[in-house]
């Protein structure tokens, strides 16, 4: 129990972080779908896709690759593993540079981005930056400095937003009223150019909070450990980029399966930011991420530890957590909708089907602990691999004909899938008693309650809130007594 409590503390700083943070730049939405129009911001969600799929390639599988070679049973000294990954990660993120800096023009117009080869390059930098810093970031989770951590998170976020505000509001403010004093940085037409400039910014900012834990670490290169770690973090590689690629290639799909290029913006446009609404059930995935990926590592370390029921609870609680936030975020989509423009509502449909999707994600990941810990990585190659063919079938047959819905839907059947396999596959070859019945009982009783909010609906909205918020507690007491769990646990006691 120790091993969970543990697990659940460094979720919740962790996620202050990440759901903090990515609350902050979520208030940023109503600024872009207020400013920019839906084609517009369409161009927004379709770099932001590929940049995501740009970091897995650059990371390739070395976070969890440090993770294992830091507790490897063979290698003694972590900081050889750090060293040794903080070295590759750098020359590929400066090759990389290299490379689009040079080959700058086909990239972009490859990217439909011609006449805005500045969006590409600033966002090219800003990814090899992020992802040379994923390692020292990786290595302040081994060291379990969860504050650090935070702290320099939440430093990225606030200046991001800050740089936001800044850019697409004050100046424009300002080059109304007193143009002299931005004329010499500021331009008008520079649109939404200053999202991916601010982003830069705030890339660099952390580089330079995350220089002493690069520099003052000692050079303990060790060729023959890389080479076993690109091995192991090979099919990761191709794990996260299937993984990237089932939750972004829709986005980049989509611009290409209409007829029109202004047509695909705007609805990508619409998708992209109605799935903004959706994106805290991703934000509690990334904080359980950060804690469980070392927690499971350490475990598998120690002897005489139950690692079974650990692993079995972590489940347990983590689908507690999602159906509740899955619940609480589909009760208050009245209030939420009104974080992005009117303009945008149509697409609100996607968003309990995109939420319900995370949950499917979230339950693969906690899957993944049988091929991590056993050195079996190909295993979640595979089982992405299949979402990936799903996906990309789901999006070419309907997207055509269902717009961003059958993007949504495609999610929801390939994590769905992956979850499905992967736990059969899983119970093969490393059983782990997951008390299925139960979780499916916390699913069951979610479905009811979804069910009956859609169908009861009361007039007066604020009543209806009420209603459904009663729904919510009638969730939280389900599962306070099927756990035998007193309120008077979750009060720290004094100590004596």
């Amino acid at each position: 129990m120790a091993g969970i409590k543990s697990l659940v503390k460094d979720t919740v700083i962790y996620g202050l972080s990440s759901i903090v943070g990515r609350f902050l730049n979520w208030l940023l939405v109503p600024l872009y779908t207020a400013m920019f129009l839906p084609s517009e911001y369409g161009v927004v969600t379709y770099i932001y896709a590929i940049v995501a799929i740009a970091f897995i390639v650059l990371t390739y599988g070395m976070e969890t690759a440090f993770f294992r070679f830091a507790n490897h049973e063979r290698y003694t000294n972590p900081l050889e593993a750090y060293s040794t990954s903080l070295m590759s990660i750098g020359f590929t993120s400066v090759l990389f540079m290299v490379a689009v800096t040079h080959f700058l023009k086909p990239i972009s117009e490859a990217m439909n981005c011609t006449g805005h080869e500045s969006y590409v390059w600033m966002m090219a930098v800003a990814v090899a930056i992020d992802a040379y810093c994923a390692i020292p970031f990786a290595y302040l989770r081994f060291k379990k400095r969860p504050m650090r951590f935070a702290l320099i998170k939440l430093v990225n976020i606030g200046l991001n937003i800050a740089l936001n505000l800044f850019f697409i509001l004050l100046c424009p403010w300002l080059w109304k009223h007193s143009p002299d004093m931005i004329s010499w940085f500021y331009r008008p037409d520079f649109g939404i150019g200053y999202i991916f400039l601010s982003n830069l910014i705030s890339s660099l900012a952390v580089f330079l909070l995350l220089l002493p834990d690069m520099v003052w670490v000692p050079s303990n290169f060790n060729g023959r450990m890389l080479k076993e770690m690109l091995v192991y973090a090979f099919p990761l590689l191709i794990l996260g980029l299937a993984g990237i690629m089932n939750q972004n290639l829709d986005k980049i799909f989509l611009p290409y399966l209409f007829p029109t290029k202004d047509i695909a913006m705007q609805q990508l446009g619409i998708y992209g930011a109605c799935g903004k609404i959706a994106v805290v059930m991703m934000m509690f995935t990334q904080a359980f991420r950060f804690a469980y990926e070392p927690f499971i590592f350490a475990q598998n370390k120690e002897k005489g530890f139950d690692k079974q029921k650990s692993y079995s609870d972590a489940m347990k609680y983590f689908v507690m957590f999602s159906l509740f936030i899955f619940l609480a975020v589909t009760f208050y989509l009245p209030v939420l909708k009104y974080f992005i423009n009117a303009k945008y509502f149509g697409g609100l449909r996607v968003v309990p089907i995109i939420m319900m999707a995370d949950v499917f994600f979230g339950i693969f990941f906690n899957l993944s602990v049988w091929y991590k810990i056993t050195d079996r990585t190909i295993w979640g190659t595979w089982f992405s691999l299949i979402g990936l063919a799903i996906v990309v079938a789901v999006n070419f047959i309907f997207v055509p004909m269902f717009g961003y819905m059958a993007c949504a839907w495609a999610s929801f059947a390939c994590y769905g899938t992956m979850m499905l396999v992967s736990y059969f596959v899983g119970q093969a070859k490393y059983p782990i008693d997951y008390r299925v019945p139960r979780l499916l009982f916390y699913f069951v009783v979610t479905g009811v309650l979804y069910a009956v909010s859609q169908v009861v609906v009361i007039p007066n909205e604020w009543v209806n809130l009420g209603w459904r918020t009663l729904l919510l507690a009638l969730f939280v007491f389900v599962a306070f007594k099927r756990e035998n769990i007193s309120p008077r646990m979750l009060i720290p006691r004094r100590p004596a």
